[in-house]
């Protein structure tokens, strides 16, 4: 990865972190998943530019799902305290934005690797 493409990823990354840190504020279990899922699947499709690629919404959303699962099966005790701190009042407002943004990191760094091996296979 060039300096010029992780700057780029760095600002997508942190920008999808933070819309799904949001998203993950609103106190209602199960919210969170949708809003990653959202923000996680246009960033997909954003860092896919990045390296010169192109995804069609389907393609986005199974890396999203997949990055997602995966980062959940990795972290599963930040995934359940994070859904369920939504069920305590004001603590969920906090610890979850955070569990997110930390997730998203994990989860994007992730897919902007793939993404790049997977473009750089085809430009050889």
């Amino acid at each position: 990865m060039t300096e010029e493409q992780t700057k780029k990823c760095h600002a997508i990354i942190h920008a999808h972190a933070i819309a799904a840190a949001a998203g993950n504020a609103v106190p209602v279990p199960g919210l969170g998943i949708a809003t990653d899922m959202v923000a996680m699947t246009t960033m997909t499709m954003t860092l896919c530019g990045v390296f010169g690629g192109s995804l069609t919404d389907e393609a986005a959303k199974a890396l999203a799902i997949a990055a997602i699962k995966n980062t959940m099966l990795k972290q599963p005790i930040k995934t359940l305290t994070k859904e369920l701190s939504k069920l305590i009042p004001g603590l969920g407002q906090i610890v979850a934005p955070g569990i997110s943004i930390v997730m998203f990191e994990a989860a994007g760094w992730t897919i902007a690797k793939d993404l790049e091996s997977k473009f750089a296979r085809n430009d050889k």
